[in-house]
């Protein structure tokens, strides 16, 4: 799972397959050979077409199917248009840190405290002029 960042604004997209309309975190699957890194580069490639650049750990929770992780990151824009595949992802775009859309609900899964998190981040560094 990776939040995507570009100054106040995060990268969500709502998967094809979610009836409830939110919006979450761009996520996947690591492939045999892969780094976990390469995995973010090429989901979100994939995915929405853009590329990132410095992807930073963010933490972990364990995943309801057998032996699975989710593990997050997070990763600054580095280029491209959003363009949803179609497939996994429905929509995607870029949002204020104060308008967000409608989120996973809060504190059941790794992808509401992540965006929770880096939100509150970027609130912080742009309210004090550092960004």
């Amino acid at each position: 799972m990776v939040l995507i960042h570009r100054g106040r604004e995060v990268l969500l997209a709502r998967n094809s397959r979610n009836l409830t309309g939110a919006f979450s975190a761009l996520a996947g699957f690591v492939e045999a050979g892969e780094t976990l890194e390469e995995c973010m580069v090429r989901e979100v490639r994939e995915e929405v077409g853009v590329t990132i650049r410095d992807i930073q750990y963010f933490g972990s929770q364990s995943w309801p199917f057998p032996h699975s992780m989710m593990i997050a990151f997070t990763a600054e824009y580095a280029g491209g248009e959003i363009v949803p595949d179609g497939i996994e992802i429905a929509e995607a775009r870029f949002f204020d840190v104060d308008a967000l859309p409608k989120l996973p609900p809060a504190g059941l899964s790794i992808a509401s405290r992540l965006i929770g998190t880096v939100s509150a981040r970027l609130r912080e560094g742009y309210s004090s002029g550092s960004g």
